[in-house]
């Protein structure tokens, strides 16, 4: 993997240096999504009610995000060239927990490291 694949010294059999490929499909919160949310939306277009466009966003993107046929990356180590796609994510600030709790690790990450050392904090 690229070292933003595998962060760190990781041993290379270890499991915290492999990527599992995240399976959205598998979730019931995508479950439920997938099979209600397109009755849902078209019977609100026969009522002649819409829903707002940024909620239709979020919906059509959680349907799309970490599924590799909407777009992924190819990683690959440089010490021994083994290969692994990494799909897209939809970073959006809605209701998916697997995006939402890793933005907000990122986030605590930047602040631990790069504003608190450097700015008086109370």
């Amino acid at each position: 993997m690229s070292p933003i694949a595998m962060a760190g010294n990781a041993d290379a059999n270890s499991s915290a240096s492999r990527y599992q490929l995240h399976n959205p499909e598998s979730t019931l919160l995508y479950q439920l999504v997938a099979r209600y949310y397109p009755a849902f939306k078209d019977r609100m277009l026969a009522e002649g009610r819409t829903l707002p466009g940024y909620v239709q966003r979020e919906f059509d993107d959680f349907l799309k995000c970490g599924r590799l046929e909407y777009g992924f990356l190819r990683v690959r180590c440089n010490n021994c060239h083994n290969e692994q796609l990494v799909a897209f994510s939809f970073k959006r600030r809605g209701f998916y927990p697997s995006c939402g709790a890793r933005r907000m690790a990122e986030s605590a990450a930047l602040l631990v490291d790069e504003v608190f050392p450097h700015q008086p904090v109370r």
